[in-house]
């Protein structure tokens, strides 16, 4: 388990997580409401190059970073109600895209996840920080 102090951290650990990824890659991030997801998303996208504004899909259910060393796809499955709804915005499609895909709340659908998924898990400690672990 990674302790991350502040936002910067939380972003500065996605950074970090951007050197080793490879196109076709898929991040499972999981984790309630302010856990972190959406700033290590941030951290992300900036590690791959891109400029682009990150914020959560949450009522968008995709956005398009591109202009980095690989386009990232970023998902938030929080307001899908079923695996059909995923199918429907075009899951297949970005899975056959050869970008990076980063999924908020992944748990929600993980049989449409696949297998080679890496999963985080973060949470808020009890003193406001996050913990972020890789989850097997």
């Amino acid at each position: 388990m990674t302790l991350l102090a502040n936002t910067e951290e939380t972003i500065a650990w996605g950074r970090e997580l951007a050197i080793s990824l490879q196109a076709g890659d898929v991040i499972a991030l999981v984790g309630n409401l302010g856990a972190g997801k959406t700033h290590a998303t941030k951290g992300v996208v900036a590690g791959l190059g891109a400029t682009a504004q990150v914020s959560s899909p949450t009522f968008t259910l995709v956005h398009e970073y591109i202009g980095g060393r690989l386009p990232i796809f970023h998902f938030d499955f929080y307001r899908l109600e079923s695996a059909e709804e995923v199918i429907g915005i075009g899951w297949d499609d970005y899975l056959d895209a050869s970008g990076i895909i980063i999924v908020e709340w992944a748990d929600r659908f993980a049989d449409l996840m696949p297998a080679h998924s890496q999963w985080y898990r973060f949470a808020v400690t009890d003193d406001g920080a996050r913990s972020v672990e890789k989850m097997l």
